[in-house]
């Protein structure tokens, strides 16, 4: 039955008063997505209506249409589109459904843990800035990184628990890879078979663009039912030790289909699901266990800072360096060239005296400058607080910024204040995410959660 628009209402403020956090970083991602796309339109129009000698402003304008405001565009459809329950198929962090799930397991995550790495598996890092640095520096070379990091897939509206993986002759393009989810409690597959653990596994073959957001990504082989027995295989081999071990088949599992994942690569796949046993296996013996605390203990450190956090901090560290450049522009100026900027055009209708507004202009961007440079130490630690200031902030000044280009300010107005503002808005984008959200309002480390539709 339909409800009244005052029903709607309340509903809608029950919804902001549950989780107020939630509904201002959903805000906070649409603001930043406009602007996203705003910059887009700037860099373009700057490229189309000055000529070749512009060019250079198509390479910043492929990044932000790809890296960014493309996923927040499918973030937010997909939101709409995708089914948000268990359907066989992993998602992407932009909501893109991603490879299928191909595996189930029963079994502890020690019992994992140790089939996998008797089977002669590598777990793979964390991603993170240094393990970002070792995959490009490895794929650019060549050189073999056999824990290499893989980009995060969503099931259960959670990241992957752990990736486990097995490097191709010494070629990190290339490498067999199967991720892991655990099972909600009492959770069971579409027929009523229990498991405790679903994976996805498929093998990388090259290093290609993706179709749905032209961001460089891993190319997977479309057969992926010959991945999904490559880990059999590579468990269930005597030579494992995996003694034990035990797998039941369940035969057209789903509709045997050909699709394309979630970087636009074709799969098929005839739709088996193997349920792989684990619980009657050997106990690790103590070197496998030391090596299962070892990648523990080292993942934890990993995940302590997530890159997108990371990112969102440097961007924040190089927007106090632009701003005081722009500070000691300020500081050339006398106090009538102060008064000439349009920004501060109301205020001296006001009446406000050219001195004193001289004194007020740089009193006002140094104090702003020492607060971005606070709030950056206070996100560090985790505070949410600082965070949500930061992003209140930044979208004062980029509102600002569009006010003065809307209402025809002087092009060297503009031109000093263009990177501080960009540079404002990729803050917002990567402090308005979950990932961000999580690692500021939780002690643990953030485990990149993707909240439901």
């Amino acid at each position: 039955m339909a409800r009244t628009l005052s029903e709607r209402a309340h509903a809608a403020v029950g919804v902001v008063q549950e989780n107020p956090v939630r509904f201002a970083d959903q805000v906070f991602f649409v603001l930043a997505t406009l602007a996203s796309g705003w910059l887009a339109f700037l860099l373009i129009h700057q490229l189309v209506t000055a000529g070749w000698r512009h060019l250079w402003a198509f390479i910043p304008f492929w990044l932000i249409v790809t890296y960014l405001l493309l996923p927040r565009l499918h973030s937010l459809l997909t939101r709409v589109y995708v089914p948000n329950y268990f359907i066989g198929r992993s998602r992407t962090r932009e909501g893109l459904l991603g490879d299928p799930v191909n595996l189930g397991f029963r079994g502890t995550v020690e019992q994992l843990h140790t089939a996998m790495i008797r089977a002669g598996w590598h777990r793979a890092d964390e991603v993170n800035l240094e393990s970002g640095r070792r995959m490009v520096l490895a794929t650019l070379l060549r050189r073999s990184y056999p824990d290499a990091p893989v980009s995060p897939l969503f099931l259960f509206s959670s990241r992957q628990a752990f990736t486990y993986q097995q490097e191709v002759e010494g070629n990190p393009a290339q490498r067999h890879h199967v991720r892991f989810w655990a099972c909600p409690q009492g959770w069971r597959l579409p027929g009523g078979k229990k498991v405790d653990w679903l994976a996805a596994g498929t093998y990388d073959r090259s290093v290609g663009l993706s179709h749905f957001t032209l961001q460089f990504t891993h190319r997977i082989d479309a057969d992926i039912d010959a991945e999904r027995d490559h880990v059999l295989g590579t468990l269930t081999a005597p030579s494992s030790g995996n003694h034990g071990i035990t797998v039941r088949h369940l035969r057209n599992f789903s509709t045997g289909y050909h699709h394309r994942n979630g970087g636009g690569d074709a799969i098929r796949t005839d739709g088996d699901l193997p349920i792989v046993d684990l619980r009657q296996t050997r106990p690790p013996t103590p070197e496998i266990l030391e090596t299962i605390r070892a990648d523990e203990a080292e993942g934890r450190h990993r995940r302590a800072v997530p890159l997108t956090v990371a990112f969102g901090l440097f961007l924040m560290l190089l927007r106090v360096a632009v701003g005081v450049v722009s500070l000691s522009w300020l500081a050339s100026l006398t106090t009538l060239g102060i008064a000439d900027l349009k920004v501060v055009g109301p205020l001296l209708d006001a009446g406000v005296p050219p001195d004193v507004l001289s004194v007020v202009v740089r009193s006002v961007l140094a104090a702003y400058l020492l607060a971005y440079l606070v709030l950056s130490v206070f996100i560090f630690r985790r505070a949410n607080r600082a965070r949500m200031l930061t992003l209140t902030l930044s979208a004062i000044s980029v509102g600002t910024y569009v006010v003065l280009w809307i209402t025809g300010a002087p092009e060297s107005t503009l031109a000093t204040q263009v990177f501080g503002s960009a540079l404002e808005i990729l803050v917002m984008l990567a402090l308005s995410g979950d990932t961000a959200r999580i690692f500021t309002t939780t002690r643990e480390p953030a485990t990149g959660q993707r909240p439901s539709s």
